[in-house]
């Protein structure tokens, strides 16, 4: 049998894919990888569809045993890799000999690194993904030291990968984001948005908050109350407190704070890969 052995999870690891979509009906969210270009270009290097499950590791940390023959690839921010007693670098195809040990160390930009491993992880899928979703804990539970995971069968030839280079992640971030539904509670809601704000260490997965100056609502919609209403990932809701949340893909399906604007889908994997500190500034059009 195929499997990979967790040794070390770091600081988190989950298994993910391209998520779940299609099942806000049932209150449950897309979920899948943050930084879905990552984990598309890493499934590619092993040879595998780009919707395989793989692993979304934090801040590195990670070990594992290869118990079997296979090839893996890390990618997102640029990163240590060592197989055995041999430094590999991130964003190439790496074979792995069965009882061999991959490492991969931490990142210096960036949060989200991507392992895939020809053939997949292949876990059993709920409601159609291998996805952990931490808000519903939905999908196979965060990785473990000592955990076994089987692997899928191989259909593919690893891409070569000597022209791949790894993203440069700035520590400033310009976000394009679209106005609306509820912009017309904030007095002048464009140039409020347009403040830089800082990724606050509260963010997760389901949401990235951002610190900076409070948006001030219409003096009409002060002490207002909005009905629970469907949000999309990327939606900017503000809370009571002003500052507002980039909801990310473990997003709650409905959500009774004004949403003031929505980040497209395009500008995401940046915003799943900033660390707390990093500056952001949005630009709103209509």
């Amino acid at each position: 049998m195929r499997e990979i052995e967790i040794l070390e999870p770091g600081a988190s690891a989950l298994i993910q894919d391209l998520g779940r979509p299609g099942h806000a009906h049932l209150g449950v969210p897309p979920s899948g990888a943050l930084d879905v270009p990552a984990l598309r270009l890493a499934n590619r290097l092993v040879g595998n569809p780009e919707d395989r499950a793989g692993i979304e590791s934090v801040l590195g940390g990670l070990a594992l045993r290869a118990r079997a023959s296979c090839t893996v690839a890390v990618t997102g921010p640029a990163v240590r890799v060592r197989a055995g007693d041999r430094e590999i670098g991130s964003h190439v195809p790496v074979h792995l000999a069965a009882g061999q040990v991959l490492r991969i160390g931490g990142p210096d930009t960036g949060l989200r690194c991507y392992l895939a491993v020809s053939g997949g992880i292949d876990v059993p899928p709920e409601l159609g993904s291998r996805s952990r979703d931490v808000l519903s804990e939905i999908g196979p539970p965060p990785l473990r030291a000592g955990d076994v995971l089987p692997l899928g069968t191989p259909h593919g030839v690893p891409a070569g990968a000597d022209t791949v280079a790894p993203p440069k992640l700035a520590d400033r971030l310009e976000v394009p984001a679209l106005l609306g539904p509820r912009d017309d509670w904030f007095d002048h809601a464009a140039e409020q948005l347009a403040a830089e704000w800082t990724v606050a260490a509260e963010s997760n997965r389901v949401g990235l908050r951002l610190e900076g100056p409070a948006l001030r609502r219409t003096e009409r919609r002060r002490d207002t109350e909005l009905p629970s209403e469907g949000v999309l990932t990327g939606a900017i809701q503000v809370p009571p407190s002003g500052r507002p949340v980039v909801f990310l893909a473990d997003h709650p399906t409905t959500g009774g704070y004004p949403v003031i604007g929505v980040v497209p889908e395009r500008s995401l994997p940046a915003l799943g890969q900033a660390r707390p500190g990093t500056r952001v500034r949005f630009h709103p059009s209509m």
